[in-house]
């Protein structure tokens, strides 16, 4: 007989190696009873992977749902086709990992179930604030998103392999997808079509994750005037994944609007990103006396990163300097071609030049902003959780 503080599993795979993996995995966490593959009573917890007939399978599954055999079913497989994505959603699936597994995502999955299910945990989970570091352009083409994503992979990359989220959060054709050769199956929008149900099930539920491990929520992909998102709204998305993430990312564009001043007070650091030419400095000069009189954010909390920087720019360092009556914190050197090599192929400067300046300098950046060292491994994890976790 089971204890009853423990739930019971059933594992159904294709291969016993990924049944074996799961189950050292599941028995990792503790709470949990795996039952024999062939047992033929209920369960709390059913584990099946899919790839076959998908229509056929989710017919299955349908079944699964209404016999009341399992009360909660986790999917796997080795494709992440948007087709399977959202079918599990619309039958209420919670959990999908993509293969090859990553250890995290299945036991952070199998605590979460231990709480929905009353049971006390087997560990103290520590409460997690993380920091919210705000990526804002001095003027449109300084570079922005290419400093957001590339600061939001090296968080990841960091010693202990911290948790991220990247937001983008241009209100006009955001370009972090294009960044990270992702294809959005939902953006921010749908949040605030549904922000009654904003919770960390449902949030994880609409993000893209990439195989650096950084969660990404897009933009909306096309002009939407039906819908306003207010700034309570993104206050409340931001601090939930807050308690979610240890890093959250927010490629803030160019704009300073209602939903802007909102990020900027939430904001723990401000990365304002220009390039060393006059219009850009002069811009910089205006954003900073400008939240002088906002009275936010506080002047110790902003960074200036100089985009596009060599010894032959148009204006000098000690000339910006001395214009803005603040220090430029890094200057990001002028590397066009592995930028857009990065941005064409849709991968970080980390993977497409990982030895170049401009990928050091950038990864110094994510180290002094999270007071972390880098990591030291020669290779960084490669695993993928695929588009969404359900």
């Amino acid at each position: 007989m089971i204890e009853s503080s423990h739930l019971l599993v059933q594992i159904r795979t294709k291969e016993h190696k990924l049944r074996e993996d799961l189950r050292r995995l599941i028995t990792s966490v503790g709470g949990f009873h795996v039952q024999e593959a062939d047992h033929p009573g209920p369960c709390d917890l059913l584990i099946l992977e899919i790839g076959g007939d998908i229509q056929e399978e989710f017919q299955i599954i349908n079944r699964i749902h209404a016999s009341g055999s399992a009360a909660e079913i986790f999917l796997t497989s080795q494709s992440t086709d948007s087709t399977i994505l959202i079918n599990a959603m619309r039958l209420g699936i919670r959990e999908f990992f993509p293969q090859p597994l990553r250890e995290e995502d299945v036991k952070g999955a199998l605590v979460k179930l231990r709480r929905r299910a009353g049971l006390a945990p087997v560990e103290k989970v520590a409460s997690r604030t993380g920091q919210i570091i705000n990526v804002l352009g001095a003027k449109g083409g300084v570079g922005t998103t290419t400093v957001a994503v590339n600061l939001a992979t090296n968080f990841a990359a960091l010693e202990g392999s911290p948790t991220v989220a990247l937001i983008d959060m241009n209100l006009l054709f955001g370009e972090i997808p294009l960044f990270l050769n992702m294809k959005p199956v939902f953006d921010w929008l749908e949040v605030s079509r549904n922000v009654s149900r904003l919770d960390e099930t449902y949030l994880m539920s609409i993000l893209l994750k990439h195989p650096s491990g950084v969660h990404v929520l897009p933009s909306p992909a096309k002009l939407i005037e039906d819908h306003a998102v207010s700034a309570e709204v993104i206050e409340a998305l931001l601090k939930l994944m807050q308690t979610m993430f240890d890093f959250v990312v927010v490629d803030s564009g160019q704009s300073l609007d209602e939903l802007s001043k909102a990020i900027l007070q939430l904001s723990d650091r401000l990365v304002l990103v220009t390039i060393p030419s006059l219009p850009g400095v002069i811009n910089v000069k205006r954003l900073l006396d400008t939240f002088k009189n906002l009275g936010y954010p506080p002047e110790e909390r902003i960074e200036i990163a100089a985009n596009r920087y060599n010894q032959k720019s148009g204006i000098s360092l000690e000339e910006a300097e001395r214009t803005l009556r603040k220090k430029v914190a890094w200057t990001i050197p002028n590397d066009y071609r592995n930028t857009m090599q990065a941005i064409n192929s849709g991968e970080p400067l980390t993977t497409i030049a990982k030895g170049a300046d401009i990928t050091r300098t950038l990864n110094e950046m994510a180290s002094a902003l999270a007071r972390r060292e880098p990591l030291r491994k020669k290779e960084r994890k490669r695993s993928f959780f695929g588009l969404i976790q359900l």
